[in-house]
């Protein structure tokens, strides 16, 4: 993830090589191949974001409007700094990837329905489609992962993904 964050996803495996201090033989022998390695951080980024969600749900001091804000925008402290906005190449290179990252974005939702649904039943948030809003949040992250727009746009990925949790929060948050 840190040789991704310095080089893009054009790093090579003897970049990585060099970043972990070892050979490249070495890296083989977990990973095949450049693209066993990209599923392999797919997962990993994507439980590491399932985590943080707990620890936002688990938290006592935030509202259920706040957990629901944070639940949405949450990305690990380790990738604030790495260039998301390069994703959408996945798509035409490795589109196997891209496939994965699509399944994960599409799973993994029960923590915030649950909350989505528990600021309705506290009359915090509107009574909502909750399959409307959860498509919306995808199709969303999902042009950002499928198209340049947002290096075009000059917007960082993290921009973007707080200006997406405001739009759709404060559009269903009761007035």
């Amino acid at each position: 993830i840190e040789v991704y964050g310095e080089k893009g996803i054009k790093f090579t495996m003897d970049d990585l090589a060099r970043h972990l201090g070892m050979s490249k033989k070495t890296i083989y022998t977990v990973y095949r191949e450049k693209k066993t390695l990209f599923m392999a951080m797919v997962d990993y980024v994507f439980d590491s974001i399932k985590e943080s969600e707990k620890a936002v749900v688990e938290d006592p001091a935030l509202s259920t409007v706040e957990k629901i804000r944070k639940i949405l925008g949450v990305l690990p402290d380790s990738y604030k700094n790495v260039d998301l906005n390069q994703l959408y190449i996945l798509r035409e290179k490795y589109p196997d990837i891209y496939v994965k990252v699509e399944e994960r974005l599409e799973t993994g939702w029960d923590l915030t329905i649950s909350l989505i649904e528990q600021g309705i039943k506290e009359g915090v948030i509107r009574s909502v489609n909750i399959v409307l809003v959860k498509m919306m949040f995808e199709a969303s992250l999902e042009q950002f992962f499928s198209r340049d727009i947002l290096v075009r746009n000059d917007i960082s990925y993290l921009e973007a993904l707080n200006e997406v949790v405001d739009i759709i929060v404060d559009g269903i948050t009761v007035k």
